[in-house]
């Protein structure tokens, strides 16, 4: 297994970067040995085949960053030094926060819906590796991206690409008709300035999706550390409904998939327009 698969531009003329830290489904055999749950349950928590959107990226101009693991295995868009006590021997249980009680810390103890994924606890031995061999090379990775494309072009756009439930939206009391198919984080405006975050709206919105902010999805651990609006480095969390795609039980494409895969070839040129100089003046920032 890698920790990342970079997916150079072919011609490097945008700003934007986009980011699949979820996609990941190369399981390895320890770790499903060591699982109770079964294969398809363990893949619930992927965004999966949220990869293939991005491959009209390159051509584009625009550089792909994706995880090399599953996110059950490492999850990318949490800090470091979110180890979970529940799950991992001699972690302290000082400083816990609502995701590393839950069990969605960095070395996940549940995937979705809650459901356990080990028999026991792992060593901090194995954890450490885990972060090691994968988690800071795809930070590190993706921060020279990040800084290539300052350099380059002034100002960086990250586009970190996720995938929500069908449902993810629906408890929060909106009827079926209006509920999003995409949700943007930028943290309220602290990992992204609002012309990129209207821009990037707009896209979706003339796709014909309809599109929400900061509810109930404003952006984790990654636009956090890679959102710096005010040195020019803009991060926005973008969560695409899976019931747009995905056969959620089977976690397999859906009889939609190709449609709306070449409906997202379109966003993605789009997208890649914004992070060209002539799009949004380096003076709105």
């Amino acid at each position: 297994m890698q920790s990342f698969d970079f997916l150079p531009a072919i011609m490097p003329d945008s700003a934007v970067v986009f980011a699949s830290p979820h996609s990941g489904r190369c399981y390895p055999s320890d770790f499903l040995a060591a699982s109770m749950l079964d294969p398809i349950i363990l893949r619930s928590s992927e965004d999966a085949y949220v990869d293939r959107f991005l491959r009209a990226a390159p051509a584009a101009g625009a550089p792909v960053l994706l995880g090399g693991v599953p996110r059950a295995y490492v999850d990318y868009n949490r800090a470091a030094s979110e180890l979970d006590p529940a799950l991992i021997t001699g972690v302290s249980a000082r400083g816990l926060n609502p995701r590393i009680s839950s069990g969605l810390g960095v070395i996940p103890r549940v995937v979705a819906g809650g459901r356990a994924i080990y028999r026991g606890k792992i060593t901090r031995a194995e954890a450490e590796m885990r972060l090691r061999l994968y988690w800071h090379p795809y930070h590190d990775k993706l921060t020279q991206i990040l800084a290539e494309q300052r350099a380059r072009h002034g100002r960086a756009i990250l586009l970190d690409m996720h995938s929500m439930p069908r449902d993810a939206v629906s408890m929060n009391g909106q009827h079926t008709s209006l509920r999003p198919d995409i949700v943007l984080g930028d943290r309220f405006g602290a990992s992204a300035h609002s012309e990129i975050t209207e821009a990037v709206a707009a896209v979706f919105t003339a796709a014909g999706l309809r599109v929400a902010r900061n509810s109930p999805f404003a952006g984790a651990y990654i636009t956090q550390r890679h959102g710096l609006p005010s040195s020019g480095q803009h991060a926005i969390q973008i969560e695409i409904d899976r019931g747009l795609y995905l056969d959620e039980r089977k976690v397999s494409p859906s009889s939609s998939f190709d449609s709306f895969q070449n409906v997202m070839d379109g966003i993605v040129r789009d997208l890649v327009a914004i992070g060209r100089s002539d799009t949004i003046p380096l003076a709105a920032e």
